[in-house]
């Protein structure tokens, strides 16, 4: 008996003598009679940069650069579209510094204001309050531009959120000059624009520039400028957008990002463009051999024999000695729900002549899927479960390390008789 381990996806040399010398240790403790082979195709099949990255934008900036503008812009809207009211929960809690705080510390406002006067914010939320849910689309430029962005469905809801929340009433309580009001004012249609944004979500259909236009007429409407945001909320918040949303990192960092993933996201695109080779040589691989063999396929690797048994299975032309396929943290089941895989139309069964098959996944594994219900009522699958207590993605290599894996593999051995 031999068995047969292919690797998964973004596995080089280096990593894959580390990851087969485990598994040959494991198993031929099990089975000491037995041959124990690696089908090594990293580096034969699997994906790089052919133009050493030239097509990604920023692979190399400039060492030292200062923040992008526009990256701070998109990173503080980042910001907004996940909390619209952020800003006003600024000015809420942290008030000016030349009107409206307490210089002991008090939340109640300025001790020394005057009675019965009421605070210039006062008058930005009645003007708030004031807005018709829906403008009118024809003759009215705020109206024709949340529909010409698609969020007119979403503008009285974040209007409303707005309006009523207590971070604008104490924000507007602490606006006790003109100065503030102004300010309060940007930060409120900036909310409502964010509000109406996050609502239509991918549905929108606004460019930056509609944007910016539709947080300038709501200032305008509500007694503020918003040709400059306001200086408050957004010196504490642009600093903050740069540090703890991702547009800014995912811009750093995609050069970098992108190197680094293309083993093991190129090494699935490339298969499903160019899966033939990869199952030829597998399927010579295979064959190699006499005698039965039980093939273990990890991630990608079972994919590719899942294809290739199942292929040669519809042709009448099983591949030589294989009794038992075994796939671990594996992802055939879900492309075959997506009709991804190379060999099965969607929904279509498993032909005659394909092997039993153990199919070992980890629920925290958000690489493996289940094949059983995939295939319902076909008894030459057994889904089983391992919990390696790790989380993703150290799970979807803690399999390797598991003795309750090689005790499933020995019962599935022992249930297609090969021993």
């Amino acid at each position: 008996m031999r068995f047969l381990f292919v690797h998964g996806t973004g596995v080089r040399r280096e990593r894959h003598d580390r990851l087969f010398a485990l598994v040959r240790e494991r198993l031929t403790a099990r089975f000491p009679g037995a041959r124990v082979d690696s089908c090594y195709w990293g580096d034969r099949f699997g994906a790089t940069l052919g133009a050493g990255g030239r097509s990604v934008p920023g692979l190399r900036p400039a060492a030292g650069a200062a923040p992008d503008a526009v990256d701070a812009e998109t990173a503080e809207w980042t910001l907004l579209l996940a909390d619209p009211l952020c800003e006003l929960r600024v000015l809420a809690e942290a008030g000016w510094a030349d009107g409206g705080q307490d210089p002991y510390g008090s939340r109640d406002g300025d001790a020394f204001a005057m009675p019965g006067v009421r605070p210039a914010g006062a008058g930005v939320l009645a003007l708030l309050a004031g807005l018709p849910p829906a403008p009118p689309h024809p003759g009215d430029e705020l109206g024709a531009l949340l529909h010409g962005t698609g969020l007119a469905a979403g503008f009285p809801a974040a209007l409303t959120a707005a309006a009523d929340s207590a971070e604008a009433a104490r924000a507007a309580d602490r606006a006790t000059g003109e100065p503030q009001a102004r300010e309060l004012a940007t930060a409120l249609a900036r909310a409502v624009t964010a509000g109406a944004l996050a609502a239509a979500g991918a549905d929108a259909d606004c460019t930056g520039a509609e944007r910016d236009r539709l947080v300038e007429l709501l200032t305008t409407r509500l007694g503020g400028d918003a040709r400059v945001p306001g200086a408050r909320a957004a010196a504490v918040l642009g600093r903050l957008a740069m540090r703890v949303t991702t547009q800014p990192l995912l811009n750093a960092w995609r050069g970098s990002l992108t190197v680094g993933a293309t083993p093991a996201l190129g090494d699935i695109l490339r298969y499903q463009s160019r899966g033939h080779d990869l199952r030829e040589f597998l399927h010579a691989r295979i064959a190699a051999a006499p005698g039965p063999t039980v093939l273990i396929g990890h991630s990608l690797g079972g994919i590719a024999l899942v294809d290739l048994l199942a292929l040669a299975a519809a042709r009448g032309e099983a591949v030589p000695g294989t009794e038992l396929l075994v796939t671990v943290g594996s992802q055939a089941p879900f492309l075959h729900e997506l009709g991804a895989l190379a060999a099965l139309e969607p929904g279509a069964k498993l032909p005659y002549g394909f092997p039993r098959w153990l199919n070992v996944y980890d629920r925290q594994d958000v690489l493996s899927y289940l094949a059983g219900p995939v295939f319902p009522g076909d008894p030459r699958i057994t889904d089983h479960e391992i919990a390696s207590r790790q989380p993703f993605p150290a799970c979807h290599s803690a399999y390797w390390k598991q003795d309750a894996l090689y005790e499933r593999i020995e019962q599935a051995v022992a249930e297609a008789e090969l021993g």
